[in-house]
């Protein structure tokens, strides 16, 4: 068993609850039968705020999992209106939100599925500007965002406020997934030192392909906040969906990365290989 985020990284921004209701318990019944979740893993769920940035196809179906796991609060981040050719894999989304905002669609989604959390909505990009500010109220960032530029700019907030980000993202049929904490494992620059320019239309995106990253994200986190199991630190799964075939690579923790440097220490060599990027 891993250790639970809480005890590494505080959770104050739920009001602390130490008691399940009694909806609770019949709505979580089932996977707090789960060894090493329990009660208390889900009363750590339901005391953890997680901000998802990215809410597409790959984050909608992260925070659906989210949601209907207990995460007490989540904030939810992605500016933009729902364009039908996003039908394809948005499963919080419906025909008849074409051309609104789509994260306001996926707040009322989640409420429906589970009233007993909290789930924010900000209808903006991740900037300079506003990147600390969704970060600090949050325990857990997932890093779910379509270009570099935003996935960069959690990175480093997560090194500055010391908050673990899971990374998950998507090219096609390939598929790549780690879990970062700063001080233990290499942040996104260790990884990908070197940005890709890249055409956010330009490439193909089954819904299945983006699910079953989103699933595999959303059980990071709930692995990280509980202790349940092991999560990917200093690991790098790597999926080509394609051909069925998951490896694991051990990535470089750069010392003298610009972001999360000074390292404790080196895991391998560096790491080299295509760079997928999250659908939106």
């Amino acid at each position: 068993m891993s250790t639970p985020l809480t005890s590494t990284v505080p959770t104050s921004t739920v009001p602390t609850s130490t008691v399940l209701t009694p909806t609770e318990v019949e709505r979580y019944r089932r996977q707090m039968m789960l060894p090493g979740l329990g009660e208390a893993g889900q009363i750590q769920l339901k005391n953890t705020t997680a901000l998802v940035t990215g809410v597409g196809g790959l984050g909608g179906t992260a925070a659906l999992y989210l949601a209907v796991a207990g995460v007490g609060k989540l904030i939810l981040v992605r500016g933009g209106d729902l364009q039908r050719d996003d039908l394809n894999r948005q499963v919080l989304m419906t025909d008849d939100w074409v051309g609104h905002p789509r994260v306001f669609k996926a707040q009322e989604t989640l409420t429906k599925l589970n009233p007993d959390i909290e789930i924010e909505a900000v209808c903006e990009y991740v900037t300079d500007n506003n990147i600390d500010a969704l970060l600090q109220p949050a325990d857990i960032a997932l890093d779910c965002a379509f270009d570099f530029k935003e996935r960069d700019l959690l990175n480093a907030a997560c090194v500055r406020q010391n908050k673990p980000m899971v990374e998950a993202a998507m090219n096609s049929m390939e598929a790549y997934l780690t879990t970062i904490v700063p001080g233990k494992t290499p942040c996104l620059t260790c990884l990908f030192p070197e940005k890709p320019t890249w055409d956010r239309w330009g490439f193909g995106v089954l819904g299945a392909v983006s699910g079953t990253l989103a699933c595999l994200a959303a059980l990071e986190a709930i692995k990280l906040i509980t202790g349940l199991g092991e999560p990917l630190l200093g690991q790098l799964l790597t999926m080509d969906l394609a051909r069925a075939e998951f490896a694991k690579r051990r990535p470089y923790h750069d010392p003298n990365c610009p972001v999360c440097g000074p390292a404790p220490r080196t895991l391998s060599a560096p790491l080299t290989m295509p760079i997928p990027v999250a659908s939106c």
